[in-house]
């Protein structure tokens, strides 16, 4: 394969990323909207953001393994036309139902095109090392799509826009990526498998240790993330002291050092234990939230912004790390297998922070819940660093998958 269309391929898949991080990290922005528009209460409002990660979740368990089976190309082409249709289809809503039921779409559609898209990763990487590296190059670009998406709805919102013009730009930039997609010409993986692929094989990978392990850290990282973009913005909407620039901004700053970190993480990845960097890392996202706990608005105004640095190179390596347990050719499978906990995670975690709220009147005390999930990450990467329990598995991958 030649190398601009390896380039392409990455292109594409950067792109991917980034679109559909425009509308599932924007949510916050777009919760407050929603609440005043249909009356609603936070754990309704929620459902904004818990419809499309559930069915992000089914989708990566019950068709993860289509990027084995039918190849990275039709899968991927696949998920963008429905992601497409989804979105489109928002111009003619006007129902909180209806835009919950094309959130629940788009995410079967985010879920099967995203698992397409991790496999191709394994098959354009030379080694799990590289794999890890270009793992966070990809997320850098999502930190990006996270970005654009509050900025585009903080503009529409400012023009006195409806914030369902998001969906639809989105919808035409997936239209334009299926294209490409189409055009473009996917590198092979060696076809080694002797069993059927099928959603028995990928329920039989659930019981895998390495599987589950991987999966139950990124729940817990998942969890401690997506409480800032869903809750944040209500959280600090309170806040009345003299850095309410910052307040205003938060969200977009946690964004933007999320994504400068994902890029970062390229390169410090290259020079550093990627275990010794997730110990560290998730001990300082604990401490940001143990502080903003701790010192109240005041203090969670600064802390859970900064909080965003530290979150950056945790998912895209933990991802990495967990799909490159398994050979090039279950890729599909086991993408779908922890994008099933990442989606759940996403989804149970904000909710039972939702209800936390509006059981003791105030959103604030939801972050309890979160800063426990970060303190129990914060565990589960000491015990990875001491242990090292995948070291021997990932140097086996790269012997026989990538031939170092």
């Amino acid at each position: 394969m030649s190398v601009s269309n390896l380039g392409l391929i990455r292109w594409l898949t950067f792109l991917m990323f980034t679109m559909f991080a425009m509308t599932t990290d924007a949510v916050g922005v777009i919760i407050p909207e929603i609440i005043k528009e249909f009356n609603l209460s936070l754990t309704q409002a929620g459902a904004f953001h818990y419809a499309s990660m559930a069915a992000i979740a089914l989708s990566g368990i019950l068709f993860g393994f289509l990027a084995d089976k039918l190849g990275r190309k039709r899968t991927i082409i696949i998920g963008l036309g429905l992601f497409a249709l989804a979105c489109l289809l928002f111009s003619l809503g006007n129902q909180f139902e209806v835009f919950v039921v094309l959130l629940v779409v788009s995410g079967c559609a985010i879920g099967i095109f995203k698992t397409g898209a991790l496999a191709l990763i394994g098959d354009i990487s030379t080694s799990s090392q590289n794999h890890t590296r270009t793992m966070n190059l990809v997320e850098g670009f999502f930190g990006v799509g996270a970005i654009i998406g509050p900025a585009i709805v903080a503009y529409l919102l400012a023009e006195h826009v409806s914030w369902k013009y998001l969906y639809i730009f989105a919808g035409f930039l997936s239209l334009a990526l299926l294209t490409t997609a189409a055009l473009v010409r996917y590198p092979q993986p060696k076809a080694q498998q002797t069993e059927s692929i099928d959603l028995k094989r990928t329920f039989k990978m659930l019981g895998n240790p390495y599987a589950l392990g991987f999966s139950a850290a990124i729940g817990l990282y998942v969890a401690t993330e997506v409480a800032i973009y869903v809750w944040m913005p209500s959280l600090l909407k309170t806040y009345t002291g003299s850095a309410v620039w910052l307040a205003t901004y938060a969200l977009s700053v946690f964004f933007v050092l999320r994504a400068a970190g994902r890029f970062l993480g390229h390169w410090v990845l290259a020079r550093f234990s990627w275990s010794l960097v997730m110990m560290c890392f998730s001990g300082a996202i604990f401490l940001c939230f143990l502080g903003s706990i701790t010192f109240g608005v005041s203090g969670a105004v600064i802390l859970l912004p900064l909080s965003g640095l530290f979150m950056s190179m945790i998912y895209p390596t933990l991802n990495s790390k967990g799909i490159n347990c398994f050979a090039k050719h279950e890729h599909g499978t086991i993408a779908g297998v922890i994008l099933f906990f990442t989606a759940i995670s996403a989804a149970v975690g904000p909710l039972l922070m939702g209800v936390i709220g509006d059981v003791f009147g105030a959103v604030n005390y939801g972050f309890y819940l979160a800063a426990g999930f970060a303190g129990l990450l914060w565990v589960a990467m000491m015990f990875n660093h001491v242990k090292k329990p995948a070291d021997k598995r990932l140097a086996e991958i790269d012997q026989g998958e990538y031939g170092e």
